[in-house]
């Protein structure tokens, strides 16, 4: 028993030398996070850096062109709208629509303008043959910018405007 009892008072003097030496003798746990945290951050912010100088490299490109000659873009209103939708059941339903053209020069704005009849004309078939379902959504907004263009060009005979901005858009 005496044997028995040496062994197990050794065991806790052991623990005690094993735990002193496994003290770090330098820098903490603690500090050590802090210095892999703040160095994780500043690779981080490097990155993030170089994304946004390399992104703004396309568009600082194109800023020169435009102060070196380039007109700012010209915008031409056009009337309101109004025309009657086709419904399925018969009730009637309007479209109201405000629009604006875009182009690149006041030249082609004067052309727009003197040509702005021609233009209605070739809006009126597109718009009155729209049932109501064919304005839902996001996507058809854009369906509907993109062949308003498409009729301002071909009234135009050209490509005189280059967008076409919807001011207002209802519906009754």
């Amino acid at each position: 028993m005496t044997s028995e009892l040496i062994l197990e008072d050794d065991a806790p003097d052991d623990e005690a030398e094993t735990a002193e030496e496994q003290k770090p003798t330098g820098i903490s746990r603690n500090k050590k996070l802090i210095v892999v945290a703040l160095l994780a951050l500043a690779v981080l912010c490097g990155g993030a850096f170089a994304l946004m100088r390399y992104l703004d490299s396309g568009s600082s490109s194109k800023v020169p062109a435009q102060e070196g000659g380039t007109e700012q873009p010209v915008y031409v209103e056009v009337p309101p709208i109004l025309v009657n939708l086709r419904g399925s059941d018969g009730s009637a339903r309007y479209l109201k629509l405000k629009l604006m053209l875009v182009t690149d020069s006041e030249k082609k704005a004067e052309e727009i303008r003197q040509k702005l009849p021609m233009v209605l004309d070739g809006f009126q078939p597109f718009l009155r043959e729209l049932r109501p379902e064919d304005l839902a959504g996001s996507a058809a907004i854009f369906r509907l910018k993109e062949e308003m263009l498409t009729r301002v060009s071909i009234a135009l005979s050209g490509s005189a405007a280059k967008d076409v901005l919807i001011q207002e858009l209802v519906q009754q």
